[in-house]
């Protein structure tokens, strides 16, 4: 008899943090490898967000805070949404928890029962469907090809709606390809929820201010104020002020949800680190021109990822229009035999193939629901970028 239970047994280690973690082992034994995996800016944490924690420390600010967050972070969340989205919340409509992970691992602990269905478009984050699944629920993936830019479809998503759908989860930008839905598409979509009004609706809007080229972010709430009491936006401090280790998330939507949520919270976490909500609200509160310079390093490398890419045979790539992944389509080495002589099957072989044979540590796209694709973040720097996409090419040349 086992000791683990069948829930568990439902999920799988993220497949992002094992590449990761297989590029540190595999650096810590000798081996030359370029990690391509990991999901966080290289850039450091401004000094006024660093500043504010250690002021937080020095007046004692390390004990238990509030459930949901402290107040002034819970306002200051307030005061980003009104700024950022023109959406008004109070502070009890908002949730902070350890991560934007925990977030939503709240939301859908505390509204799926067994049988209950989520729509994910597909390519999609690593941790949606894992944490519908372990929550009792049922994932309902609907692929998003390249040739629709990787975005869900208004007909799309009205053909995966049934009695039993609970939620949809919308990621833009999206990690891992980097779409970002327009306005007028994300209308098309808040048109479809209004027609269901039994399907909520959970933006993931992490990467809202990593956009390029002009791009003008939107999100559900802002765009059909109707589907206001039916949203719940998830958003955090890991991406855009560079504090992945920071662990900060939050949530905005109807005050009984988020009290659900908190309830779950305080039986697991408690609640953020107070040191941590500290910093986000400096980071939420402070100066926010350091972001259109992050933004202006990360255009070019993206820019010269697909340009490197471009000139790979067997490799081609979709320009995305935020985030810092691309999502290179490997469909043109699919058949093909290595040196060695094995047959590259799928994108899971050609990745295996490329950390083998050139230490290059990226993420399949079998992980992410849509094949033959891999995943290359770009947070890091020119000449790491530069040498892998060098490797890669000399990999995929090597085919036969």
């Amino acid at each position: 008899m086992t000791l683990l239970s069948q829930r568990l047994g439902r999920i799988k280690p993220s497949p992002t943090i094992a590449v990761t973690q297989k590029a540190a082992e595999l650096k810590a034994q000798g081996r030359d490898v370029v990690g391509l995996g990991a999901g966080e800016p290289d850039f450091d944490t401004p000094d006024h967000i660093k500043e504010a924690a250690k002021a937080a420390i020095d007046r004692g600010e390390t004990k238990y805070t509030a459930v949901a967050g402290t107040l002034e972070l819970r306002k200051a969340i307030c005061a980003k949404f009104k700024r950022d989205n023109g959406l008004d919340y109070k502070p009890e409509q908002i949730t902070v928890g350890s991560g934007g992970k925990q977030t939503i691992f709240n939301a859908l602990m505390a509204t799926l029962d067994a049988g209950d269905e989520v729509v994910i478009p597909a390519p999609y984050w690593v941790s949606y469907p894992d944490i519908v699944m372990l929550a009792n629920g049922q994932p309902v993936i609907v692929p998003c090809p390249q040739e629709n830019g990787f975005k869900l479809r208004a007909e799309d998503l009205d053909r995966a709606i049934t009695p039993k759908t609970k939620w949809l989860i919308l990621n833009s930008p999206s990690n891992p390809t980097g779409a970002a839905y327009t306005r007028a598409e994300l209308k098309e979509i808040t048109d479809v929820l209004l027609r269901h009004p039994h399907v909520w609706v959970m933006p993931d809007d992490m990467y809202e201010h990593v956009i390029y080229d002009g791009f003008e972010f939107s999100t559900p709430a802002e765009v059909e104020p109707k589907l206001y009491e039916r949203t719940l936006t998830l958003n955090g401090c890991s991406k855009v002020y560079a504090m992945t280790g920071w662990r900060v998330g939050y949530a905005a939507g109807a005050t009984d949800l988020v009290k659900g949520m908190n309830n779950l919270q305080s039986q697991s976490t408690t609640h953020a680190c107070s040191i941590s909500q500290a910093a986000a609200v400096a980071a939420l509160n402070g100066p926010q021109d350091f972001v259109a310079g992050n933004n202006a390093i990360f255009k070019e490398r993206r820019d010269l990822v697909i340009s490197l890419l471009k000139e790979t045979t067997g490799l081609s790539c979709h320009t995305p229009e935020g985030a810092f992944y691309v999502y290179p389509s490997c469909a043109g080495v699919i058949g093909k035999t290595t040196p060695e002589g094995k047959k590259i099957e799928s994108d899971d072989d050609f990745i295996t193939y490329l950390l083998e044979a050139e230490g290059v540590a990226a993420v399949q796209g079998s992980a992410f629901g849509l094949s033959p694709y891999f995943r290359i973040s770009y947070a890091t720097s020119t000449e790491v970028l530069k040498e892998a996409c060098s490797r890669i090419k000399k990999a995929c040349e090597a085919l036969s």
